[in-house]
């Protein structure tokens, strides 16, 4: 599973990017500073599995701090995206194109209203934030429209029902849309009993908008969030019903860096930051740390920047996190590393999925799988619990 960040230019999207990966990619306050998608590894934080079995853990793809898992995951950045974007206006269908391997988004939103629609700076406030979610929505769903409206009649004349959703998923390969994406905008859109030559562009329209809404659930990030502008907006982008979470993108950044130049004690997530002892602030330094203490962590519980990708992966795609194991008694792998490794599976994944996540060869010659909590046998469509500790048992085994 991948998210991408998605949203104007100039709205903190490069900040966010930096401060969920850590990745020195350009931020400049002029659009368009991100032409090249960029894609990283940040990490989202879940309770570690091995307080609740008491042992201590020797954590191999992840690390575990304090008995909590974190576990990496991808995150592409692409360039912003203007209104006219489905019309090749700005960057285009570039940037449209850029999404395509993103199973949700993440909408950075300058929610302090300090930049206009194309992301250029305007007085704080000026700037109707709700407009950017409006745009960004539609310009996609505009996307989705402009590429089925050519050969909608060609797809769905004179055929079976099954046969011309057959016929559209299969225009829609690449872009993530699952057959249940497409059944659930249908249906979401009360288009069941219509058959689909007889649907007219409203009709079109209304299933672009469900199938965008199914296929790349989008949570918004509110950033700069530590503007005085910001917080009511934040009210307002909430009472809209959408996935919202404040950030301070900036400020996470910040506290990053400041910790690993060993300043202050913090890490991602945490709701506060404590100064080192011996530690030596330069006054500029020591005033930026309490402005984000007061304006951030204060007002939020925390920069929001780790709230918002454990939001995206737990919360938008459904994930879980569980553990394969080689040894079910010992909990570990051949090399006796304990819980050695934590994988975000989506829900409803069976037993032969993480087989297949581990390597293909264990899904082909899969035999049974083992609860290593339970010790019992499980079989291949056994669907996969949270925090499940799992042994697969193949004709081959693994390298």
């Amino acid at each position: 599973m991948m998210v991408g960040l998605i949203g104007k230019p100039n709205a903190g999207k490069s900040s966010f990017f930096n401060a969920a990966t850590m990745l020195d990619v350009p931020v400049a306050s002029y659009p368009f500073t991100t032409i090249e998608p960029n894609v990283g590894v940040g990490f989202v934080t879940k309770p570690c599995v091995c307080r609740e079995l008491g042992v201590r853990d020797d954590p191999r793809n992840s690390t575990c701090v304090g008995g909590v898992r974190r576990i990496p995951v991808k995150i592409v950045d692409v360039a912003g995206l203007i209104p006219g974007a489905s019309r090749g206006l700005g960057l285009g269908n570039k940037f449209l194109d850029d999404l395509r391997r993103a199973d949700a988004l993440i909408h950075v939103v300058d929610a302090s209203g300090s930049t206009d629609e194309e992301g250029k700076v305007v007085l704080p406030g000026s700037h109707d934030p709700l407009q950017d979610v409006a745009f960004v929505e539609r310009e996609y769903d505009l996307w989705l429209i402009n590429l089925l409206s050519a050969d909608w009649g060609k797809m769905t004349r004179h055929v079976e029902p099954s046969k011309a959703r057959e016929a559209v998923l299969e225009k829609l390969t690449g872009l993530g849309v699952s057959s249940n994406d497409l059944l659930a905008a249908i249906r979401r859109s009360q288009l069941e009993a219509k058959r689909m030559e007889d649907w007219g562009q409203d009709d079109v329209s209304k299933f672009c908008t469900e199938l965008r809404k199914a296929s790349k659930p989008i949570l918004i990030a509110a950033n700069k969030a530590d503007l005085p502008t910001a917080l009511g907006n934040i009210k307002r982008l909430q009472e809209t019903g959408r996935m919202v979470v404040p950030t301070s993108a900036a400020a996470e950044v910040m506290l990053r860096k400041a910790a690993e130049k060993g300043l202050i004690s913090y890490s991602p997530g945490d709701p506060s930051f404590v100064v080192k002892d011996g530690a030596r602030l330069t006054p500029e330094q020591g005033k930026a740390l309490k402005f984000i203490e007061d304006r951030v962590l204060r007002v939020y519980g925390s920069t929001g920047v780790q709230r918002a990708l454990n939001e995206a992966y737990y919360g938008l795609l459904n994930g879980i996190v569980v553990y394969p194991v080689e040894d079910e008694n010992k909990l570990s792998d051949k090399k006796g590393n304990v819980l050695p490794d934590a994988f975000i599976m989506p829900k409803g994944s069976t037993a032969k999925d993480l087989a297949r996540k581990v390597h293909s060869d264990l899904a082909e010659s899969f035999l049974y799988a083992i609860d290593a909590k339970r010790k019992i046998r499980l079989g291949a469509d056994y669907e996969l619990k949270d925090g499940d500790v799992i042994k697969i048992v193949a004709t081959v085994k693994r390298a």
